[in-house]
């Protein structure tokens, strides 16, 4: 019987010849419905250009064009999307994606002009009778979701499990959870330009997704030899960008680049990133330090044929990232995994070995074809407030040394921490446990200049700070450490007002009529770090230039103006372990430019 209906069935079509059809004379006064999907309006202001709309379209119907008044800048491409209406089917499917809401379809369905390039426009650049109009399709507040707005979370330890140890937060995800949290990704590209090293972000996640992790861990090390250790402790400034955190959470960009490199062994990356049998060039290239900057220098230089020797004056290599960073937060086996690779290659490390002291760096102009130096930013600053050159009062980067070291660090029963950085919840943390396997109990209190809203400290070093037990108490300015009896007793603070002026510049102000004091019998200084640059001879320093706040001068490939002398990472752009990786790999390609002499090719 199914059959012959089917049969049968096109025949039945025939009954509505004889209808008579519908014809509406004048369709202007009709009114569409309330969510009718009509011509699009667009917020140039919200928007970001990320291009999901133009990604989506099957009908390709949609280009991002640059508008007038609309510039590029971090987060935002300058660019705004164009509708074809020769080609837009009303499909929706870009408000449905659209990471900013900015892109609403209004119920107007009318547009009538002789000029077929009219119906190419950009919405909200250009005046139209529907702009003002709240009718329309839009983006609907719940129900479906292109994708889920909510970041998949991360396991790790709860507090008590981990407030008296060093042993790793963060659990990292799980097969299930990265590739949840890969989906979230819409590949708009935003972040790749904000990330300092222009990681091909989009590309990595979408390896998640498809669970080719050999695959991600190729395009990790195009641009990022150092995957383990940024996928720990990195900036993540790609994710104050990302475009589905908008209207949600942003997706975990430094996590899911921590679960590539955490799921492959480092006795299988020599196979999957196919090196091959690298040919010596005949030139050496001496680095000095073995931080982010150097170690990414020479991981560049050595896949071009240098035989690249890295110099380190502490025992062993990592710079600020095993010296500054507490385990907990970057475990040493796992910056070794990174390093190790490095030296797998033929890069020659040099530990206990100071340039200036144990080799000159005139010895090392005259021996290496040219140097690279990235020492970083290892010594404290201090606020010179009164009281500071007492013998209780440390240097947060001293201290976070020392423990590293596995120095006996001094520990009282009170402390007071000046700063509102990393480093400074990074000490606040490290006395907080060294305090509790002492004493069993934690009295460390931070302190800042900056509102919560302004501390530069990553919000979950302060989240996870006051969940150990610290007191966070942003908003004051250090006035004098109070002694008595040759004893400290606490520090006294008055309200900061202010610490920026109207061009962002630095420049506190204070309400010295709204004062504290908070006890303490040790202080410890964490507003900032500078650099040692004692290793450059004073003939040297003579010939070289440098700007007014006493850094090296270097052009877009990190060269100084002593040509064989290249600079590079937190002494030039720092404190950041990305910037200066991307700074190491820019000087690799420069040094390589030097030595062959393409750069003559270009002046």
């Amino acid at each position: 019987m199914s059959k012959l209906n089917d049969i049968l069935s096109p025949f039945t079509a025939w009954k509505h010849l004889i209808n008579q059809p519908v014809t509406i004379k004048d369709p202007v006064n009709r009114i569409a419905t309330d969510r009718y999907r009509g011509f699009h309006k667009n917020d140039l202001q919200a928007c970001i250009g990320c291009g999901t709309c133009e990604a989506i379209c099957q009908n390709a119907a949609i280009d991002l064009v640059p508008v007038e008044g609309i510039e590029t800048k971090n987060g935002d491409s300058g660019l705004r999307p164009r509708i074809d209406y020769g080609r837009c089917c009303w499909c929706a499917l870009c408000v449905d994606i659209c990471t900013t809401n900015s892109l609403t379809l209004s119920n107007e369905y009318i547009w009538v002009d002789n000029d077929p390039e009219v119906f190419r426009f950009v919405p909200g650049a250009e005046n139209k009778p529907w702009d003002g109009r709240e009718k329309g399709w839009h983006k609907p507040d719940s129900g479906y979701e292109l994708y889920d707005p909510e970041r998949v979370s991360m396991g790790e330890l709860h507090p008590h499990e981990r407030d008296h140890s060093f042993i790793e937060i963060v659990q990292g995800y799980s097969r299930e959870q990265a590739q949840l949290e890969a989906d979230r990704c819409v590949s708009c590209g935003i972040c790749v330009a904000t990330c300092s090293a222009h990681m091909g972000i989009p590309a990595y996640i979408t390896a998640v997704r498809n669970n080719d992790l050999e695959e991600g861990l190729r395009i990790l090390y195009e641009t990022n030899p150092l995957p383990e250790i940024c996928g720990r402790i990195c900036t993540h400034k790609c994710e104050e960008v990302c475009s589905v955190g908008h209207h949600g959470d942003p997706l975990s960009i430094r996590w899911l680049k921590r679960y590539i490199a955490d799921q492959i062994p480092g006795s299988e990356y020599k196979r999957i990133l196919e090196q091959g049998e690298i040919t010596p060039n005949g030139k050496k290239v001496a680095i000095i330090g073995a931080g982010p900057s150097g170690l990414s220098a020479a991981y560049y230089l050595a896949l071009m044929g240098y035989h690249c020797m890295v110099f380190e004056k502490f025992p062993e290599p990592g710079g600020m990232m095993r010296y500054g960073i507490p385990e907990y937060r970057l475990p040493y086996d796992q910056l070794d995994k990174d390093i190790d690779y490095i030296r797998s290659l033929g890069v020659e490390i040099r530990c206990n070995t100071t340039v200036g002291k144990e080799i000159t760096l005139e010895q090392l102009q005259e021996q290496f074809d040219a140097v690279y130096t990235g020492t970083g930013l290892h010594d404290g600053r201090s606020t010179r407030i009164p009281g500071t050159d007492h013998a209780e009062v440390y240097q947060a980067a001293d201290l976070l040394r020392d423990i590293t070291l596995g120095k006996e660090v001094p520990v009282a029963e009170q402390i007071v921490v000046i700063g509102g950085g990393n480093v400074a919840m990074d000490i606040t943390r490290s006395m907080a446990r060294l305090q509790k396997q002492k004493y069993g109990m934690v009295d460390v209190t931070a302190t800042s200049l900056e509102s919560e809203e302004e501390m530069p400290a990553d919000r979950e070093e302060v989240v996870e700070a006051r969940e150990e037990g610290a007191r966070v108490i942003p908003g004051w300015g250090p006035v004098e450490i109070e002694i008595r009896d040759g004893k400290i007793t606490g520090l006294h603070v008055v309200k900061c007002t202010s610490v920026f002026d109207e061009n962002r510049r630095f420049n506190p102000t204070f309400d010295e009529s709204v004062k504290e004091f908070f006890p303490a019998v040790m202080v410890i200084e964490s507003i900032g770090q500078g650099m040692d640059l004692s290793y450059i001879p004073a003939r040297l320093r003579e010939e070289m230039k440098m700007d007014r706040r006493g850094r090296i001068e270097v052009n877009r490939w990190f060269q100084t103006s002593l040509p064989w002398l290249f600079a590079g990472g937190d002494i030039i752009q720092g404190p950041d372990v990305i910037h200066g990786i991307a700074n190491g790999h820019t000087a690799a390609e420069g040094i390589d430019r030097y030595l062959t002499g393409n750069h003559k090719k270009n002046m």
